[in-house]
């Protein structure tokens, strides 16, 4: 299944003044024309989030009232499926930055996200964070320096990701662990010495967990087009606005290529994982051991969520890098490419340092 990534043609908002395209300014509730310096509030909606009920879409029933069609464009280079609105200053792909053309668009149908975290740190300041990160790579090559001066490579993106809410009721049985320690005499003659080894007492342990778990995080895209790293994929979902399409002008949107039934799959490993805490905490000791866990969730809602991530591309010796940072905290992770000839270079000054050393040593 290829990546994709949309925007709704609802997006294209004009600017009353000028006519030019409105973008969201992250960290406000604004939108603003670049060209007039006009200013839009967004109206936050009274209605606030929509969890949908899960199972009614598991069955493939009512995703049509939740659902519309969006446009997207595909690279001919790295095969990612993206829609960039016309305000969008260049149609280049946010992936691998190749021009996108706009004759091969297509529409498709999607669920709607019933919430988005809007973008908090603006792109000017996302290209700031990544040209100070690159500035302070050792043996990064001298072109890397150079291409990270160029902001029009360092794109907003909204990810898509599934969220998960239900009570979770679990039995289960197991094993209570309580460590207690005995003296012990190990070696001989001279290395004859007396340690304290600790064991552990297990007693049987049986009982029922339940409580609510909020807000599973489960991503909704297999991101072959450059993997979001863990270290930045951390958001405060505190902060989640009411879906509007306000919060998603100017920037590029992926759309969910991890299927709703997929992603309850993995929302339900999550879970057990959780009610494995809940029931280890339910048994106390010092360690336990569960034998089985007999797990039952309900009142299961789901939402499908964006959220903000700033992406930079760069090609070296035909190999193309991604560099990530976290529209919401500004968290930064990348690769990165090594430059043969500093390393080189450096490696054979510590060979000549050592040598004079040497011959000054002798002498």
């Amino acid at each position: 299944m290829q990546e994709t990534l949309v925007q709704s043609s609802e997006l294209k908002k004009s600017c009353i003044n000028c006519g030019a395209g409105l973008r969201y300014a992250p960290g406000t509730t604004e939108l603003t024309c670049e060209y007039c310096g006009y200013k839009q509030e967004i109206v936050p909606l009274e209605s606030g989030f929509e969890e949908l009920e899960l199972k009614p879409y598991l069955n493939e029933m009512g995703a049509q009232s939740h659902s519309e069609e969006i446009t997207m464009l595909q690279c001919k280079n790295c095969g990612a499926n993206q829609h960039i609105e016309e305000n969008y200053k260049s149609l280049h792909c946010v992936y691998c930055t190749m021009p996108l053309i706009i004759e091969d668009a297509h529409k498709e149908d999607w669920i709607l996200p019933g919430a988005v975290l809007p973008f908090q740190i603006d792109q000017k300041k996302a290209h700031q964070l990544f040209k100070k990160w690159v500035q302070g790579l050792w043996f990064a090559p001298n072109n890397l320096k150079k291409a990270a001066i160029d902001p029009q490579y360092t794109k907003g993106l909204y990810a898509p990701y599934w969220t998960f809410d239900a009570q979770l009721y679990a039995n289960y049985t197991g094993q209570r662990g309580e460590y207690y320690y005995v003296s012990k005499t190990v070696g001989s003659g001279k290395n004859r010495r007396t340690v304290r080894e600790r064991r552990t007492r297990w007693y049987p342990a049986s009982g029922h967990v339940s409580g609510f778990v909020d807000d599973t995080l489960i991503k909704a895209s297999k991101q072959r087009s450059g993997v979001i790293p863990e270290k930045i994929a951390r958001w405060d979902l505190k902060a989640l606005q009411p879906f509007d399409s306000s919060f998603l002008a100017g920037f590029v949107t992926k759309k969910y290529t991890i299927p709703l039934k997929e992603g309850h799959l993995e929302s339900n490993k999550e879970a057990r994982n959780i009610a494995d805490s809940w029931a280890r905490r339910d048994i106390g000791g010092d360690t336990q051991s569960i034998s089985t866990i007999d797990m039952k969730l309900t009142e299961e809602t789901f939402k499908h969520i964006l959220l903000p991530v700033y992406i930079s591309a760069y090609k070296y010796k035909g190999k193309r890098y991604n560099f990530f940072i976290n529209g919401q905290t500004g968290a930064l992770s990348g690769k990165r490419p090594y430059s043969f000839w500093k390393i080189f270079f450096l490696v054979l000054f510590i060979f000549i340092v050592i040598g004079i050393i040497l011959v000054l040593s002798q002498s």
